[in-house]
């Protein structure tokens, strides 16, 4: 039998910060579900949680589900997510891991960590989060994120053992930068199946039968483009679900007034979690994902988790996973296509909508469990672990 391996994960921002969106969730799925297997599992990570900090001590770790956390203060340069105490920390004890597992790009703890790791000598697998898509690259980085791109991690990509992608959706779009990359990992997000807890309050939620989106509300999601589309299902609501960090719910209201549609589209401006979201899931008609672009979309995974049928475009990495299990529909990012999938579903009678949500359901309990994902992410670890010792 193979010996449990030692894993450091570092990531920017870690649970409970979840005003930061999907990679929060994804990446403590996958630890907490590694260290279910038996492996040890440790996380490096800031106290960040946007303009507020996160209540926790920053001086050791802290159990999280079974996880080693270590939340370290910010410094200078709060925007990369610079935490000084991190380097010195590492620097002194990432020699004991076999492998470090790095999320997202563009900050200082994935320049600094790698850089500490390969002098090392332990290797690091980088997962890009969706960061690196050239369109949304060209659209909105400036010309710090490009200059940073140039000096650090470029170096950053080219020198990880693995990069790990969840679709190939993702793994099409990192092949348009010309970088030399040493390995592709195509391993996708996975699901936590059990409940959301009790039931919650449900005085300030609409009634059942809307239609969902939920998400951080950010211009990529596309979201005034799926207002426009409600146009064509006039007897149909839409519930938005999100925080918005950026400020680009001012787009999406605009659209609810310019299409006259403010009795019908609802904007709940805040995350969500627990038994609140596990009630958003189970009493919507159908879970829509409009984005422009998604390396994956965990929350369509977790839609299909409760049965409910989908309607996601193919720019999303899960899209694969949707047209193969039957569960939903896929569509283009353009309103009149998202329109032409909200008419399609919204014409289903009911037990035909049921039974796309049943099917979705089936695929991720047979597929997209994180226990199947973990597994997964321990062969690449394994892999990358190998390849290291041959040289």
């Amino acid at each position: 039998m193979s010996r449990p391996l030692r894993i450091l994960h570092v990531v920017p921002s870690y649970f409970p910060a979840v005003r930061y969106g999907g990679p929060i969730f994804s990446v403590h799925g996958l630890a907490k579900a590694t260290a279910a297997l038996g492996h040890r599992v440790d996380v490096f990570t800031t106290n960040a949680d946007g303009p507020q900090r996160l209540p926790v001590p920053t001086d050791r770790f802290v159990d999280v589900d079974g996880v080693n956390v270590r939340y370290f203060a910010l410094g200078l340069g709060v925007r990369l997510f610079r935490a000084p105490a991190m380097a010195r920390e590492a620097r002194a004890h990432i020699g004991e891991y076999d492998v470090v597992h790095i999320h997202a790009m563009f900050l200082w703890p994935v320049m600094r960590m790698a850089r500490i790791a390969r002098a090392a000598g332990v290797p690091y697998l980088l997962s890009p989060r969706g960061m690196l898509v050239r369109e949304l690259f060209a659209a909105r980085s400036g010309f710090i994120k490009r200059l940073w791109m140039r000096l650090f991690d470029r170096q950053t990509v080219e020198e990880a053992a693995a990069l790990v992608v969840t679709a190939a959706e993702e793994a099409r779009a990192l092949a348009e930068f010309d970088y030399k990359i040493a390995h592709v990992a195509t391993i996708p997000n996975g699901v936590d199946l059990t409940s959301g807890g009790d039931a919650p309050d449900t005085a300030h939620l609409p009634e059942p039968g809307y239609y969902l989106s939920l998400g951080r509300i950010n211009w990529k999601k596309n979201l005034p483009a799926l207002v426009a589309a409600m146009v064509q299902i006039p007897d149909a609501r839409l519930l938005i679900v999100g925080n918005d960090e950026d400020g680009d719910g001012a787009a999406v209201r605009a659209a609810i007034a310019d299409h006259g549609l403010a009795d019908r589209v609802t904007i709940i401006g805040r995350a969500v979690a627990g038994a609140e979201k596990s009630w958003l899931y189970a009493n919507c008609a159908g879970f829509i994902l409009p984005s422009l672009s998604e390396n994956f979309g965990n929350v369509v995974v977790e839609a299909m988790a409760a049965a409910r049928p989908i309607i996601v475009t193919r720019q999303c990495g899960v899209a694969e996973h949707v047209a193969a299990s039957g569960g939903g529909l896929v569509c283009d990012a353009d309103a009149a296509s998202i329109g032409a999938a909200l008419q399609q579903m919204d014409a289903m009678p009911l037990a035909a909508r049921d039974a796309m949500g049943r099917a979705g359901q089936a695929y991720v309990a047979a597929h997209l469990t994180w226990g199947a994902v973990a597994r997964a992410m321990v062969d690449a670890y394994r892999a990358v672990m190998d390849k290291d010792d041959a040289r």
